[in-house]
């Protein structure tokens, strides 16, 4: 599967209009601002959302001083009930609904070669929490027309299953029939808590930028869950970039930030015939749920 073509040879037929709708979170720069871009080159009408209204606004401008006048800015803070709750009216009642939403807002606090969860609470809060909160928000605003529907999570390999040492959480979450949300959610509780008492090194997280590791592990696992829950009306997958050169990564890396906007767009943008959900693909190619 092929999803990093250039704009001057889509890599497929383009089954989207200039009404149709995708709204991209923390976009005013990196892999979110890049795919911003890439989605409104392609013609779609794209809602950039940031936490700071200046960088935002200006993000927005910048792509539209481009010559891609469909880029609108509103402002969001996925950690803020009242601001979710706020975009969520603002995309009904004045956008219409949406038909794509690609949840890019994310932090990480950690050097390339450190491991603090001294700011663990705000990067669940954000990266999982904060992305399941807007989802669900969003939901019954997507437009739902079969197949065109879809929920694209930018993720992290640092979060897969092959990553856990504790053998007993490892089995909990390969358990498909039985895992449900709040199993997922209280998950992320038990990491918090044992960060607040001191033990977490002692349960088998992730060994890596493990409170980054434990977020996408526990988005990782409700992505898989809402895809199973919305079959058939929305599809949910999740991408991860890899080492991709950005600010969270203090430019260290692979890849650029535009060829990781340009695979995620081509993952967004996927045929409806040719669109999976509940998949998790590791740049363009989709993983075996063993590995997840």
């Amino acid at each position: 599967m092929d999803c990093s073509s250039s704009k001057e040879t889509p890599p497929h037929k383009a089954w989207w209009t200039g009404e149709t709708v995708a709204v991209v979170t923390g976009a005013n720069r990196g892999i979110g601002h890049a795919l911003a871009a890439r989605l409104a080159e392609q013609g779609l009408s794209v809602v950039l959302t940031a936490r700071d209204e200046a960088r935002g606004e200006a993000a927005a401008a910048e792509l539209r001083a481009r010559g891609l006048p469909s880029v609108r800015f509103r402002r969001l803070d996925v950690t803020d009930s009242a601001s979710v709750a706020a975009f969520a009216s603002w995309i009904r009642d004045d956008v219409g609904g949406l038909d794509i939403l690609v949840n890019n807002a994310g932090v990480s606090f950690n050097e390339i070669d450190t491991n603090s969860v001294e700011h663990a609470e705000t990067v669940l809060k954000t990266n999982f929490y904060g992305a399941k909160m807007l989802i669900e928000a969003l939901l019954p605003l997507f437009r739902r027309s079969s197949g065109t529907s879809r929920i694209l999570n930018l993720s992290s390999q640092l979060g897969l299953l092959n990553k856990v040492r504790d053998p007993s959480l490892r089995s909990m979450l390969l358990d498909e029939g039985r895992l449900t949300e709040q199993q997922v959610e209280a998950m992320a509780s038990r990491f918090l808590a044992q960060v607040k008492d001191g033990t977490w090194q002692d349960h088998g997280w992730p060994a890596v930028w493990t409170d980054y590791a434990v977020s996408k592990l526990a988005l990782n696992a409700y992505s898989r869950l809402l895809a199973a829950r919305l079959r058939g009306a929305v599809a949910v997958n999740c991408f991860c970039p890899g080492f991709t050169r950005t600010d969270m990564t203090r430019g260290w890396g692979k890849r650029t930030a535009e060829e990781a906007g340009r695979v995620a767009a081509g993952l967004a943008l996927l045929p409806p015939a040719d669109l999976p959900t509940g998949k998790f693909f590791k740049w363009s190619t989709p993983q075996l749920y063993s590995k997840l």
